[in-house]
């Protein structure tokens, strides 16, 4: 029989995991992944760092971490012995007595909006009930619906799903879905929602490894079982779609050229054909590659993914931190404890006892949010990466002979250039930047999930093209490799099971972004194969 010819263009954790998939059955597949970087992992990348001064030789600058509930991911990662390890989450939103709260100690912005945050979990039920309808109106108007205070909003609910769930400053225009599915869906939650302060506290998150290393292991691996990776190399476009498969021309690509824009370097190929492609590239993207051939259908829900540009400040500039964020305990934050466990995170807080699970005492929170004076529904986000990234303390003995504040390693996320003049970008000291990166990143807009999620169940799998991204759905490495394997099962790959809450996933997205119901699929094959 002869071997379908699969191309994926891109090779971030979409591109790679659908490799991955079709790799397992070389019998039927030959597998081409063409990447316009110099490195597979797309946003997954990691840069070098000065272990002497900064604690850690390394660290990840796209993305970081995630949730105990990435199977597929930590699955890729066990398979080539690369760990994740567990940290406890600690956030500090806003700035000043009126501004910040955290999950780790009673404030009082949680005090004065109890009555808020206790009335938001009834409306995330309502919400569930009422999802064909309700689950896509903006969280901007569902706030004003059911009467929620308006600094309800802008210090509390708008950080918390911008900074989590990378909405950025379209937050106030994210889909109600999206809210609900945060707290309440078991395949996508980040963590329980809490009554009493909205994030629980102290729950467990999880740090990725080096994502450089792994992705080069994984790179390897597959090229070692026959795969065609081609890095450096843009497709310039699709000439031809149809019953004879997809003809495609690409051309060598410098991502370094021409500051961030990158530029072609040299000419365009002779065209190639394959089977089957697999596009595995942000939407406007696609329909740039696609460009004469795309149809109707597919212009219209690929056309309702909106993308913005985001630059990240890597640097160890802690007088800018400080002046923007809460970065150490001060009792003018707290609220008077009501119960002796609110007693108990406040002297955790303190250094002066231990959390749960053992961990060490003291506020060091990592996830940062400043909202704008001018439009407080617009923020800025940050990380404390060496309290964040796991390798600080691993690789440095923290606990007791901690890196001083000022060697920490910051990330300052600047949102949408469109809104710049607002940034505080320039108060950053140029002197302590370490690195900087422009990301293209999805706007998780009510539209998005009227528009494109329901509609991708339309054009997968036609005109022998598949679509694969975290942009169909949320963005997360976790969807991303989902939406990977999904696509290399579509063509004919098996799934292989190694996780029941894994598998549930797998089969949830199948069907909403596929249209096809796993066990029915998997009945129909085993009957053919009989």
């Amino acid at each position: 029989m002869k071997r379908k010819e699969i191309v994926i263009i891109g090779g971030g954790a979409a591109g790679m995991s659908c490799a991955s998939t079709l790799a397992d059955h070389p019998e039927q597949f030959k597998i081409t992944i063409i990447e316009r970087m110099p490195v597979t992992g797309g946003q997954a990348t990691s840069i070098s760092l000065d272990k002497a001064k900064y604690g850690a030789g390394w660290m990840n600058d796209g993305v970081q971490g995630g949730s105990p509930i990435f199977k597929h991911t930590f699955n890729f990662f066990k398979k080539y012995g690369h760990q994740p390890q567990e940290v406890k989450l600690q956030v500090a939103f806003g700035k000043g007595p009126d501004g910040f709260w955290t999950n780790c100690f009673p404030s009082k912005l949680i005090e004065q909006f109890s009555v808020d945050i206790k009335r938001f979990g009834k409306v995330l039920k309502i919400i569930k009930w009422t999802m064909p309808i309700l689950g896509i109106v903006p969280i901007r108007v569902m706030l004003r619906m059911f009467l929620f205070s308006k600094d309800f909003g802008n210090k509390m609910v708008y950080p918390l799903i911008a900074l989590f769930l990378g909405t950025g400053n379209q937050t106030a225009n994210v889909s109600c879905v999206i809210l609900e599915r945060l707290f309440d869906d078991p395949n996508m939650k980040l963590w329980d929602f809490d009554s009493e302060t909205l994030l629980p506290n102290l729950p467990k998150m999880v740090t990725f490894p080096n994502l450089h290393d792994f992705y080069e292991d994984w790179r390897k691996d597959l090229e070692d079982k026959g795969v065609d990776i081609r890095l450096n190399t843009d497709v310039t476009g699709v000439l031809q779609r149809g019953d004879k498969g997809v003809i495609i021309q690409t051309r060598p690509f410098d991502a370094l050229a021409n500051g961030r824009r990158g530029e072609h370097v040299g000419p365009q190929s002779n065209p190639e054909r394959f089977d089957e492609l697999v596009l595995c590239v942000l939407a406007d993207d696609s329909l740039k590659i696609l460009g004469k051939t795309a149809t109707l259908k597919e212009r219209f829900v690929l056309g309702g993914a909106k993308f913005f540009d985001d630059v990240t400040i890597t640097h160890s500039d802690c007088d800018y931190f400080q002046k923007h964020y809460e970065t150490a305990f001060d009792p003018e934050l707290c609220a008077e404890p009501h119960s002796k466990t609110q007693e108990g995170q406040i002297a955790f807080a303190k250094g002066q006892q231990r959390g749960p699970s053992d961990e060490p005492g003291g506020f060091r929170p990592m996830y940062f949010t400043k909202s704008y004076a001018e439009d407080p529904k617009k923020i800025e986000m940050s990380f404390d990466c060496s309290n964040y990234q796991h390798q600080f303390r691993t690789d440095h003995d923290a606990e007791t002979t901690p890196v001083p504040f000022q060697n920490h390693v910051f990330q300052s996320i600047f949102l949408d250039k469109e809104n710049k003049q607002l940034w505080t970008i320039d108060e950053i000291d140029e002197s302590k930047i370490i690195g900087k990166k422009w990301w293209h990143q999805l706007g998780h807009r009510w539209q998005h999930y009227l528009r494109v999620v329901p509609g991708m169940m339309f054009i997968n799998g036609r005109n022998h093209t598949l679509f694969a991204g975290s942009w169909t759905l949320v963005n997360m490495h976790e969807l991303a490799c989902v939406s990977g394997i999904t696509a290399a099962f579509r063509l004919g790959a098996e799934y292989m099971k190694f996780d029941d809450f894994a598998e549930d996933f797998f089969s949830k997205y199948l069907l909403l972004s596929h249209g096809v119901r796993y066990e029915a699929e998997k009945r129909k094959r085993e009957q053919k194969g009989s």
